[in-house]
């Protein structure tokens, strides 16, 4: 991990014991939320490659592997693909377009794109061919002073986005009710939703409660380690719903 591509964030020792057992916590909360965990098998060559939603974008109709922005991070797509063949059909980004899944926001039939530095226009415009046909609506949002969408904007509820406004327009989103974070805590838009839960990172207190003002149901989790290596709560698995599989 410490050869993690890192873009917006200063490069700082990441102590591996404390991060495998941030990630079995992860791991036991998304457990305890009901999902069935399953792990990619480990590889030492690949520093990123814990951060799985980057590879691939999962729907109730078809998985899209994805073709990542940084090259170092291409080799870990083929593991990623066999994980979810079994659950999915499969579509591919291909070259010279480029998508991270940390840019890619599902919420219902609405896909919203960030274009980033990992993810151009010739990815977005894929998406979208791959995507409408099953009757979803691709959107592509401008970021800034961020890695990823994910980073500035998540799902925080059917209706309802968890959004730091100083990396996002939130006018593109004003069909939505939005949560602002603290801004003490810029960090804090990434969070996981699993069912009626929402998993967040423990760093931060004032944006979590705010989340629960809103009646949200939070579960928090440590994720320091994680995030020197430029990760988020939404970086580290991708969420299949059972049963979604269309034939």
């Amino acid at each position: 991990m410490a050869r993690c591509e890192l873009t917006h964030v200063p490069r700082v020792a990441i102590d591996l014991t404390v991060a495998r057992h941030q990630h079995e916590a992860y791991e036991r909360t998304l457990s305890a939320l009901g999902c069935r965990v399953e792990r990619i098998e480990a590889d030492d060559d690949r520093p990123d490659s814990v951060f799985v939603e980057d590879a691939a974008v999962v729907f109730d109709e078809l998985a899209i592997v994805l073709r990542p922005g940084a090259e170092s991070r291409r080799a870990e797509i083929p593991g990623v693909a066999r994980a979810l063949a079994p659950h999915r059909p499969l579509h591919w980004i291909a070259a010279p377009g480029t998508v991270d899944g940390g840019d890619v926001l599902a919420v219902a039939r609405r896909v919203f794109v960030g274009r980033s530095a990992r993810t151009n226009a010739a990815g977005v415009e894929q998406l979208w061919r791959i995507l409408a046909p099953f009757g979803y609506s691709v959107e592509a949002v401008d970021i800034s002073g961020c890695l990823h969408l994910k980073s500035a904007v998540t799902a925080a509820g059917d209706h309802t986005l968890l959004i730091n406004r100083e990396w996002i327009d939130a006018s593109r989103f004003s069909d939505f009710s939005l949560i602002d974070t603290d801004p003490s805590e810029p960090f804090a838009a990434n969070v996981l939703r699993i069912g009626d839960a929402l998993v967040c990172a423990e760093a931060f207190p004032r944006t979590n409660d705010r989340l629960r003002a809103h009646g949200l149901r939070v579960r928090t989790v440590a994720a320091g380690e994680l995030a020197k290596a430029e990760g988020g709560l939404t970086c580290c698995s991708l969420i299949l719903e059972p049963g979604a599989r269309m034939s």
